[in-house]
């Protein structure tokens, strides 16, 4: 099945871009460049995604959230060039699901509006892969941990996070990196609250959190999955 994504991008060449990205992942899109243009499409047509710039032209994208917010429950992601706390804060409390920074990459755009669809409960295309590294299992489908074949309740902060670093063992994530994974699920998440993430995630898939050998603190960085388990 595929999802249809209403994308309102007032630059053309950055909305053919994600127009095109749609496509690729077998989604269906309408692109619209002001924001009277994305209510009415909205109304004609409800889509299952709204992907939003905020700076567009006749009303800008606070204001469709506000509109969008008050009379239905599409899931929005918000794309913005503003990347100050004071504009992310009002956009995640105007009810966006999501958002993103530019610029940003459409590999990693495309994952964020899975992720968006997955909760929301509408439909995404294709069977993502199920991740494995250092006995650690992710299946995005069943939406399922495994730590060495034993499952493991994670809250959605936690699987996120968790799903990241499975995808890269090996690769140093930032705090700030990991908290871009939550955003949409722990709105009040803070880089302070990954700490608290992994430490609960140690408690859960380490032999002795006080002696992780899985889920590593890199110092003055951040974090990393060991791959060595394989």
């Amino acid at each position: 099945m595929c999802a249809y994504v209403l994308v309102a991008e007032d630059d053309e060449k950055q909305a053919e871009l994600i127009r095109r990205s749609l496509l690729q992942e077998g989604h269906t899109a309408t692109v619209v460049h002001d924001g009277g243009a994305a209510l009415d499409e909205v109304r004609r047509h409800k889509p299952d995604l709204v992907v939003l710039d905020l700076m567009l032209p006749v009303i800008d994208g606070f204001g469709v959230c506000r509109v969008l917010r008050r009379d239905d429950d599409i899931p929005v992601l918000m794309l913005t060039a503003r990347s100050t706390e004071d504009d992310v804060l009002l956009g995640l409390e105007l009810g966006a699901d999501d958002y993103m920074t530019k610029p940003y990459s459409p590999r990693e755009l495309m994952a964020r509006i899975r992720t968006v669809l997955r909760r929301s409960g509408r439909p995404a295309t294709g069977q993502e892969q199920v991740i494995r590294a250092a006995g650690i299992t992710v299946d995005p489908v069943r939406h399922e941990v495994r730590c060495d074949g034993s499952r493991v309740e994670c809250t959605p902060g936690e699987y996120e996070i968790l799903r990241a670093m499975t995808a890269e063992p090996e690769r140093v994530f930032s705090r700030r990196q990991l908290l871009q994974h939550t955003r949409g699920i722990d709105r009040a998440s803070t880089e302070r609250a990954i700490d608290v993430h992994i430490m609960n995630l140690r408690k859960k898939i380490e032999a002795d959190p006080r002696r992780p050998t899985r889920l590593l603190t890199v110092f003055g960085v951040g974090y990393k999955l060991s791959g060595e388990r394989g």
